[in-house]
């Protein structure tokens, strides 16, 4: 038994089998759940719904579970249950925000569905949900990221995201990469050069090796570990990159 008095082994089993092998697009509803959502205009819903297909949310409420049947959705019974966000927005939590279009990170529809469900008892509001999930995940129902569970029924999921190895990785070889180069800015005061041992060497208004240090390419975005010890990052455009605020070609 859990410290909640319930057994969570093979909650919702079935439906969580549905979602892994989900390659049709279906819609997957939570019903029936109280939802903190963290968005002004909506606040908290009690006996509500919330619908998202792949990475979204489409609709949060009451009454879904009609019109998610008539698209063949999988329902998660979350009866008992409390869905926070699972990615916050401390400053809108604090009330640091003016406007609700400057709110990020909520259960409205449009917004990632990241979503954290706990029992009703552990979540008398967000902080005390996210709490849960950091001191009692054996209690955690599920913990879904962008569409995907991560945790479920206080286990793992199965084939769920892993953290990459604590640790700097060695230097790739990016021996043929078209990445490689020198990447020169629009005003050709910047020239950084990107070398295919996962080197880069800074030239800066003409001073030579202004900054040097090992990189890593992960899809478009790019992070630097300078030799005198500190991270920068910067993202791949098209042909551009774009690094604290300069915008380079290949030279």
């Amino acid at each position: 038994m859990s410290a909640t008095g319930t057994d969570i082994a093979g909650w919702n089993s079935k439906a969580l089998d549905e979602i892994l092998s989900n390659d049709a697009g279906r819609p997957v509803l939570f019903t029936n759940a109280r939802i903190l959502t963290m968005d002004p205009l909506i606040g908290t819903m009690t006996g509500a719904d919330i619908l998202f297909v792949g990475s979204l949310i489409v609709a949060v409420g009451p009454s879904l579970f009609t019109a998610a049947e008539d698209d063949n959705a999988i329902v998660v019974d979350s009866t008992g249950m409390t869905i926070v966000p699972a990615v916050v927005d401390a400053v809108a939590l604090a009330g640091g925000r003016g406007e609700r279009s400057e709110h990020l990170a909520t259960l409205t529809p449009g917004n990632t569905s990241d979503l954290l469900v706990v029992p009703d008892a552990l979540a008398a509001d967000v902080q005390s949900g996210l709490a849960a999930l950091m001191s009692r995940p054996e209690e955690v129902r599920a913990l879904v990221a962008a569409g995907r569970p991560v945790l479920w029924a206080g286990s793992d999921a199965p084939g769920r995201p892993t953290a990459p190895e604590a640790g700097v990785p060695a230097s790739p070889d990016l021996t043929g990469s078209p990445r490689v180069g020198v990447w020169i800015d629009q005003e050709d005061f910047l020239h950084q050069e990107l070398t295919a041992d996962g080197r880069y060497d800074e030239t800066r208004g003409g001073r030579p090796h202004a900054y040097q240090g090992r990189y890593w390419i992960d899809g478009d975005r790019i992070d630097y570990l300078d030799d005198l010890g500190f991270w920068a990052v910067g993202y791949f455009r098209g042909d551009e990159l774009h690094h604290v605020g300069y915008v380079m070609r290949l030279g």
